[in-house]
C-alpha cells in the first residue's frame, strides 16, 4: 500500500505575495514546471537503484521504518526551506526526490510481480500525466478562485494520512482501496490548488512551488499505481 507522503511545512499558507507581476508570475510558473521536469529524473533513477537493490525502510519494523522516514523527509523540508533562494535549495530539491524514489521502489517492485506490471506502471503514469494535465489547465485558465480548498485539503490529508499509517498494522484490503481512492483525489485537487497560488501570485518561489507540486504528482502516481496493482495485477 502506498502511504500518503507529508505536505511541506509552509506550504498551506495564505495568499500574501498578491502584488507580484505577471511577468514574474508566469515565470515562476515556467521555472516550476522546468525543476518538476528535472525532479523526476533522480526519482526514477532512485526507483530503478530501490528496485535493483531491494530498498526499503519498512522491511524490518513498520514502526521504526516510518520513523526514519519522517525524520529524513522533515530534513529535507527545513534544508529546502532553508536554502530555497539559492542553487543549493535546487540540488537539495532534487536529492530529495532521489530519496522519494527510493521510497517508491518497494511498491513499483510489487506491481513488477505481476505478469502485467510493466503495463500497470505505464497506466498509472499516463494516468497521472492526464490528471496533471488537466489541473494544470484548470488552474491558469479558470476564473474561480480555489483556495478556500485549502483547509478541507489539509484536513482530508491528516485522516487519510493517519488512516494509511494505521493499516500498516491492520492491514485491511477494504481499507487499503479506500485510502488510495481518497488519497488520488485529495491530492488531485492539491495540484489544482497548488498550481493556481502560482497563478495567482500566491508563491513566488519556483522551489517552494516544485517541491508542493511534486509531493501531490507523487502521491497521485503512487496511489493510483496501488490501486491498479490490487484491482489489476495479474499473477502468471
Amino acid at each position: 500500500m502506498a502511504i500518503p507522503q507529508l505536505r511541506s511545512t509552509g506550504q498551506m499558507a495564505g495568499g500574501g505575495a498578491g502584488l507580484s507581476t505577471v511577468e514574474t508570475r508566469n515565470r515562476v510558473l515556467r521555472n516550476t514546471y522546468a525543476l518538476l521536469a528535472l525532479s523526476m529524473v533522480p526519482t526514477v533513477l532512485g526507483a530503478w537503484i530501490g528496485v535493483s537493490t531491494g530498498f526499503s525502510f519498512f522491511a524490518g519494523s513498520p514502526f521504526i521504518g516510518l520513523i526514519v522516514f519522517l525524520g529524513v523527509a522533515f530534513g529535507f523540508f527545513f534544508a529546502i526551506e532553508r536554502f530555497k533562494n539559492s542553487a543549493v535549495g535546487v540540488a537539495l530539491l532534487l536529492a530529495f526526490t532521489f530519496f522519494m524514489g527510493l521510497m517508491l521502489s518497494r511498491l513499483i517492485g510489487a506491481v513488477l510481480g505481476f505478469s502485467n506490471g510493466a503495463n500497470l506502471i505505464m497506466t498509472a503514469f499516463g494516468g497521472t500525466a492526464a490528471i496533471f494535465a488537466v489541473m494544470a489547465t484548470v488552474a491558469t485558465v479558470s476564473k474561480r478562485d480555489f483556495s478556500g480548498m485549502g483547509k478541507w485539503l489539509l484536513i482530508g490529508f491528516g485522516v487519510v494520512f493517519i488512516a494509511a499509517i494505521a493499516n500498516i498494522w491492520l492491514q485491511m484490503p477494504a481499507l487499503t482501496l479506500t485510502v488510495s481512492a481518497l488519497a488520488v483525489l485529495i491530492f488531485s485537487a492539491f495540484i489544482l490548488y497548488d498550481l493556481q497560488r502560482v497563478v495567482n501570485g500566491g508563491e513566488t518561489n519556483y522551489v517552494t512551488a516544485t517541491l508542493s507540486v511534486y509531493l501531490s504528482v507523487y502521491n497521485v502516481f503512487a496511489n493510483l499505481l496501488s490501486l491498479l496493482g490490487i484491482l489489476g495485477g495479474e499473477r502468471d
